[in-house]
């Protein structure tokens, strides 16, 4: 077992970093400023499953046949940068109503959840990461690797998940201020797509 004095370590380091401007606290961000307060909690959700995810591809080592894999890596950012394009894409085409439900209509449930877990999969980067960063608190000694490493990607979400949702409803209040403009919600439906153009930009031009 984990001492608890690195488990606590671990704890505190991953709510710092959740809370570092990054790709998923932004998408996080967007989302819940264009959709909703309950957009950004389901999209949060979905960044959270697409994290246990990573979890079990470093704890069997899909990881590391990605990261050693030039054309493994391509692709996976390839179709990770395509997506946020079509997400931007969909924002700038999305139309403008003063009906909360309404808005919240035109986009499911299970559609806004699977935009946080494809989101999340298909960034190699956070493989790589939770690759570099979960073995650092874990140790032979203490049992086993696998379940150490299960154990400390329960942890990270446990740390980032009252993070995001903190963050959907903050922007999420803030989109809801201008719910009843549709000169402010054609505003933030751009501002949405440039945002996921950018991260898409840095997605494609990234290396290993």
């Amino acid at each position: 077992m984990i001492d608890s004095a690195v488990l606590l370590a671990f704890f505190l380091t991953s709510v710092l970093l959740a809370l570092s401007p990054g790709p998923d606290n932004l998408f996080v961000l967007a989302q819940s400023a264009q959709n909703g307060r309950t957009a950004g909690l389901l999209v949060t959700l979905g960044l959270a499953t697409g994290l246990i995810g990573h979890t079990f591809a470093v704890a069997f080592g899909l990881a590391a046949i990605v990261h050693s894999s030039t054309f493994a890596f391509a692709i996976l950012k390839c179709l990770g940068a395509a997506y946020l394009l079509y997400l931007a894409w969909q924002s700038i085409r999305a139309g403008a109503s003063t009906g909360k439900q309404e808005r919240l209509s035109s986009l499911s449930r299970g559609s806004l959840y699977r935009r946080g877990i494809v989101m999340n999969l298909t960034n190699p980067k956070v493989s790589f990461f939770f690759m570099a960063f979960l073995p650092q608190f874990a140790d032979s000694r203490h049992g086993s690797m696998m379940v150490q490493f299960f154990m400390l990607g329960a942890l990270f979400i446990t740390a980032t998940l009252p993070v995001f949702s903190a963050i959907s409803f903050f922007a999420g209040g803030l989109g809801d201020k201008f719910r009843n403009s549709l000169f402010a919600q054609h505003a933030v439906n751009r501002i949405a797509a440039a945002v996921f153009v950018g991260l898409a930009i840095k997605l494609a031009i990234s290396e290993r």
